[in-house]
């Protein structure tokens, strides 16, 4: 059953890749802005793995004016759309891929704001990347989604620093979007982003310091990567497994 699946996976990319060739070189304009409908969707649902967001797209509410997620499908857009969202902050970033293709076409239908701001989930956040999410959330118009592709990591850290800077929750607080209740796993690579709020915390415990005033005059997040050990059970769920960006 495993080789038959790999082998339709492989079978589903080969399509997939040809369209996207065909799309790059010779497509008439309005196919390529749309993607190409069928190699679109195969792309989305078998090799960015949507047929798992059609079941579950592990969709939470922060406020009433915010939303985290994962990758949404067309339909979940709609759903999203009337509910009130007027913008989506997409963290996996502009992507030739059939789930950006979708959403980008979904959210131009209905006037949807479509905010690409690329993070990373296995890496600490870099001073330039803090500052240019909260640039993101003082800018956009609410309400809003956040989403990256499993809604689990990326969507908790940028989810954490809406808490934080836009409701006032305190990062002892906030940091708890980063949960396993979102699917995020602690003990992968992707638990560096536990360790930078754990170090604001710890650097902070005796010599309190507003967020940003410690990630312009303490912070070192080439530092903490080094110091920060994954277990490697943990990496294989979430890469191997999960298939986690």
């Amino acid at each position: 059953m495993a080789s038959l699946a790999k082998r339709w996976k492989r079978a589903t990319k080969r399509v997939t890749m040809a369209w996207r060739h065909r799309l790059i070189a010779d497509a008439p304009p309005w196919l390529r802005r749309v993607g190409g409908k069928p190699a679109t969707w195969l792309d989305s649902l078998f090799i960015d793995h949507g047929f798992v967001r059609l079941a579950y797209l592990n969709r939470h509410r922060l406020s009433d004016q915010a939303w985290r997620s994962a990758q949404p499908l067309p339909h979940q857009i709609d759903a999203f759309s009337r509910a009130g969202v007027k913008t989506i902050i997409n963290l996996r970033g502009e992507r030739q891929c059939g789930s950006y293709w979708l959403e980008r076409a979904k959210c131009a239908k209905l006037g949807i704001q479509l905010v690409n701001f690329q993070m990373r989930s296995r890496a600490a956040p870099t001073k330039e990347e803090l500052w240019g999410a909260k640039s993101v959330l003082d800018r956009v118009e609410y309400p809003i989604l956040l989403h990256c592709k499993s809604g689990a990591d990326r969507a908790g850290l940028m989810s954490a620093l809406y808490k934080h800077l836009k409701l006032g929750v305190p990062i002892t607080e906030a940091r708890h979007e980063l949960s396993l209740t979102y699917g995020h796993i602690r003990q992968s690579d992707t638990g560096v982003l536990d360790a930078f709020f754990e170090r604001y915390l710890a650097d902070t415990k005796d010599r309190p310091m507003e967020f940003f005033d410690w990630v312009d005059q303490v912070y070192d997040p080439a530092e903490l990567k080094t110091t920060f050990v994954a277990k490697g059970w943990a990496n294989r769920i979430v890469n191997g497994i999960l298939r986690r960006e």
